[in-house]
């Protein structure tokens, strides 16, 4: 292994160390027991050599972490950090220091996985819960989901939502008031697009509704600040038989009337102001709510109350197998990311200051503005008549460059609009001293704002104030010390397993380690406080991690650009399949609209093709779960003139590295399609092999998973595309800050690089790794990923394996055998490992009845061996159901996972001891990780679906 010299500072034991789970004695041990005198030889049987990147991929040498903080903190210091009163959806926010401290900077919260596990993830979806009743009282509406990924992404899936519940054909035209924010018309531009809804962009006040018209989407506030009375607009939308989305600021609601109240059906924002930093453009948690009735068609996920095996209350992620995982190409999303790290960041900034702490917090934004209206007026300019919470618009005529100008060097951002306008949008940030820099850009002589402001007056006007509500929850009103706030996140916090506690072995998930290292500058001022809108002078050292990270994915995917906007990994084949379809369009091809898709194939892809406009036809897998190359080549030329793209998985989502993959990429070419590949596996391939050299023509990466951002619980995620030089001209584009891109096919996400702030992350990671350390992790993650299997066999079938036997970064073990036998399928599996101290495998994806392992390189030998004797102690136990010593209902398994409560009650009546039950495993005595809850059921949540914070108490009757 490379070791660094002590030439530079920090230089002591190389990251590639740290990262690394397995020591070199330990790699050694682990090939000695598969066979094989190196790891270049294990590689060798595991990847074709047909797919063998052979070259050096071309990123700097490996840095050291002093290094590495050193060269990011130079990038975040060559970013100017302005008070930046652009608004458009984004504001300066103070994020509660224990909430920074304790949440977004605290490895227990963002390492954890997606709450599928409900037993061992009640702290967290507690915490969504919490978020969800914030915007469920805010809005007026009973139902809310647990996140979206940005508030114009929000939109679009409000837009597609209503489309679906229209009804009546030929209603195919949705309505935009020109008062949205830009990037929000923007996306939901391009999501029509593709689908074919015709967007029409106007002024509500005159907007006549015709049979045509099926939804409607107005800003509350305008994106110039104006607060107008939509009644009248959403009478006139119900009489014409259409379904009204209201955007929505939530601070803003606190003391505005609720959209729900007068009349809105979906409610769509975002909560960044909620103590998230604007991060260059994100990641923020946002939010959709609706009515009960539509329930069914809300996307994303939704935290419902159910009850445990004993009748307690208990939380789950309720209707949480619709969507993509069943309908698939039936889908109208394919939301799988949510901003879960994000919404309890901001949840918890609610339940931080309550519902008098925000109103108060409202009205100083408020205070503020008034009095710069004040000043401005005085001062002679034409502020607009229209009432308003936060934003101040006024003519500046010909002054308008002038006063930007004398804005700028006070290091202060407004908002051109229109043709002499400004817009200035104030945050809880501002005093009094920003209020009086705002005005010295005007001309003002002297300061006014500490004068004006005991002259302006707050009451809003009737038809907006707020009378109803909100927040009346306990949670909102029992936390006013920090002493209490710390122990209520501390106790919500050991309610969830994360990597702090163990191993994650999910499939396709690749819980990977998240180095310290790579997360602080997350939260360094010069990556955090940025607008995602200023100028981009103002944003040097952005640009230059962003062309950097474009150079290095390229050269590690083998691609010609990388595209960072998309959010996620959903969104990143969203756009992927968008820029095919532009590049048809560009080359007079634009029929083609037909997508094959494996049936192995992640529930995303479907759903994404749809939403892109493609018509979905599957291609079989053969019995050993590789694509089926002769059912391909007869669909191929079946749907030949049709043909627009391939979506396939590689390595497969069955764990192998199918070696016809060249072929499949052929045959699609010969029929003129694009291949896009799913990059949801990369971390088998960096280093070794190359999508863009082995025929795909864009690719998605996951940079939450191969990448090193962490899952957050459920999100954030970053989903960039790479692409072959010949699409890179339909790269997305952005309304609002231009992008280089010559035919682009349209903004995906709000802000023009997505999730920003997180890039940072991977940029260290690679930087950190260098060629060889990059390429290093993807044999230890082979390694693992073959030694567990090894180990596993004897007791499990291995469900798949490619040549020579071998797996790529993960195996498929197969305990569907036993089930007739014993009544014991993979949930129960998954269960009782909880009581071992693990979260499951992914169970039944993709093969129904299975588990789904993947290790990463991250993971030491012993904490491999622990997890495989786990998994190999279960088996002993299902074996005592299967020779009749155990009961085939009462036993270890069925039971499981067992609560601390359960194996000290008095009435244990269990077959077997309750030491087995609570401690099976030696390390179990050392650090017991306790399942808040048992056995969550999961009919019962979605029967009695209850998604907001009711009193305790009335848990007990659920």
């Amino acid at each position: 292994m490379k070791t660094l010299t002590r030439t530079e500072p920090g230089t002591g034991i190389s990251f590639e160390r740290r990262h690394n789970g397995p020591g070199e004695g330990d790699i050694a041990a682990m090939l000695e027991e598969l066979g094989y005198a190196s790891l270049a030889d294990l590689v060798d049987d595991a990847i074709p050599a047909t797919i063998r990147f052979n070259g050096t991929l071309d990123v700097p040498g490996a840095a050291s972490e002093f290094e590495t903080l050193r060269e990011l903190r130079a990038m975040a210091e060559r970013n100017q950090v302005f008070r930046s009163y652009l608004g458009m959806g984004y504001y300066g926010t103070i994020t509660p220091s224990v909430i920074l401290r304790k949440v977004f900077e605290n490895p227990a919260w963002y390492t954890a996985y997606t709450p599928y596990q409900a037993e061992i993830a009640q702290g967290r979806l507690e915490a969504l819960l919490t978020f969800q009743t914030v915007v469920i009282d805010l809005t007026g509406l009973p139902i809310a989901n647990a996140s979206l990924l940005d508030e114009a992404t929000a939109a679009a899936e409000a837009m597609t939502m209503c489309y679906a519940l229209k009804g009546k054909e030929g209603r195919e035209t949705f309505f935009v008031s020109a008062l949205c924010h830009p990037q929000t018309i923007d996306v939901v531009r391009t999501r029509a697009r593709a689908v074919g809804i015709d967007v029409v962009v106007g002024d509500h006040a005159s907007f006549e509704f015709s049979e045509q018209v099926y939804g409607a989407l107005v800003q509350y506030p305008a994106t110039d600040g104006a607060l107008h009375d939509y009644r009248g607009f959403v009478e006139r939308a119900h009489g014409g038989g259409a379904v009204v989305t209201v955007a929505a600021d939530l601070l803003a609601l606190t003391l505005l009337e609720a959209p729900g109240e007068w009349g809105a059906d979906v409610v769509v924002g975002s909560t960044q102001r909620f103590g998230v930093p604007m991060g260059y453009g994100g990641p923020h948690a946002a939010f959709m709510a609706t009515r009960d009735e539509y329930k069914r068609q809300l996307p994303g996920r939704i935290i419902g109350v159910s009850r445990d095996s004993r009748g307690k209350p208990a939380l789950r992620m309720a209707l949480q197998t619709r969507e993509q995982h069943i309908r698939r190409e039936k889908a109208t999303s394919n939301i799988c990311t949510a901003q879960v790290l994000l919404a309890v960041m901001a949840g918890f900034y609610a339940v931080y200051h309550g519902p008098e702490g925000l109103k108060r917090i409202a009205r100083g934004v408020r205070r503020h503005a008034l009095v710069l209206a004040a000043g401005l007026r005085e001062l002679g300019f034409e502020v607009a008549e229209a009432p308003f919470f936060d934003t101040v618009r006024v003519s500046a005529g010909g002054k308008r460059d002038a006063i930007l100008g004398a804005a700028r060097e006070r290091g202060i951002n407004l908002r051109p609009l229109g043709q002499e306008d400004l817009c200035i949008a104030l945050d809880e940030t501002v005093g009094a001293a920003d209020v009086d820099d705002v005005l010295a850009a005007f001309g003002a002589a002297a300061p006014r704002a500490a004068e004006l402001v005991q002259e302006v007056g707050q009451e809003l006007p009737a038809e907006h104030a707020r009378e109803s509500a909100f927040l009346t929850h306990p949670v909102f009103h029992r936390y006013r010390s920090e002493t209490e706030m710390l122990r209520y996140i501390h106790k919500l916090e050991s309610r969830d397993l994360s990597l702090v506690h163990s191993m994650i072995p999910l499939g396709s998930c690749t819980m990977k380690l998240n180095a310290a290292t790579e997360m602080l500058p997350v939260s360094w001022p010069g990556f955090s406080r940025l607008h995602p809108f200023v100028p981009r002078d103002q944003a040097l050292g952005y640009t230059e991690l962003f062309d950097q990270l474009d150079a290095w994915l390229s050269s590690i995917t083998g691609f010609a650009r990388v595209s960072l906007q998309p959010n996620a990994g959903s969104q990143g084949e969203y756009a992927g399949l968008l820029v095919i379809r532009a590049y048809h369009d560009g080359r007079g091809q634009g029929h083609r609209n037909v997508c094959l898709i494996p049936q192995s194939a992640h529930g995303t892809n479907p759903a994404s093709a749809v939403m892109a406009g493609m018509k979905v036809v599957v291609v079989r897998s053969d019995e050993d779960g590789n694509i089926d190359v002769d059912d391909l080549r007869a669909k191929a030329d079946k749907h030949g003139a049709d043909l627009a793209a391939l979506m396939v998985t590689y390595p497969s989502t069955h764990g192998i590295f199918e070696e016809s993959i060249r072929d499949v990429c052929a045959v699609v070419h010969e029929h003129g399609g694009q291949v896009y590949m799913d990059g949801a596996n990369m971390n088998a391939m960096v280093g070794l092999s190359r999508p863009g050299d082995i025929g795909a023509d864009v690719c998605h990466l996951n940079l939450h998973k191969t990448f090193c951002i962490p899952h957050g619980g459920g999100g954030p995620g970053m989903g960039p595309i790479g692409v072959a030089a010949h699409l890179a001209p339909y790269l997305p584009g952005h309304g609002v800050v231009p992008l280089e891109h010559e035919q682009a096919s349209g903004a995906v996400s709000a802000a023009p690089w997505g999730s920003a702030s997180i890039l940072p992350i991977s940029w260290a990671y690679i930087r950190m790794m260098g060629p060889g350390g990059l390429t290093r992790a993807t044999e230890v993650a082979i390694l693992n990923a073959n030694y567990m299997a090894h180990r596993l066999k004897d007791h499990y079938p291995v469900l798949y394996t490619g040549r020579n036997g071998r797996v790529a970064h993960e195996c498929i073990i197969d305990p569907r055998p036993l089930k007739a036998a014993t009544g014991v399928d993979a949930t129960d599996i998954a269960k009782r490992l909880m009581d071992y101290g693990f979260h499951a495998p992914t169970v039944s994806f993709p093969v129904p009845g299975t588990l789904m392992i993947e290790p990463t390189e991250s993971e030491s030998r012993a904490e491999v061996d622990r997890f495989c004797s786990a998994l190999i102690a279960i088996r002993a136990e299902i074996r005592e159901i299967e020779d009749g010593s155990a009961d085939k209902q009462d036993n270890l398994l069925k039971n499981a996972p067992h609560t601390a409560d359960m194996v000290i009650a008095d009435d244990w009546t269990h077959p077997y001891g309750r030491e087995r039950a609570a401690y099976p495993a030696p390390w179990t005595r050392e650090s017991k990780f306790w399942p808040a809850v048992g056995l969550v059921e999961s009919a019962a949540g979605d029967r009695n679906l209850v998604c907001a914070c009711p009193p305790i108490e009335e848990y007990q009757g659920a």
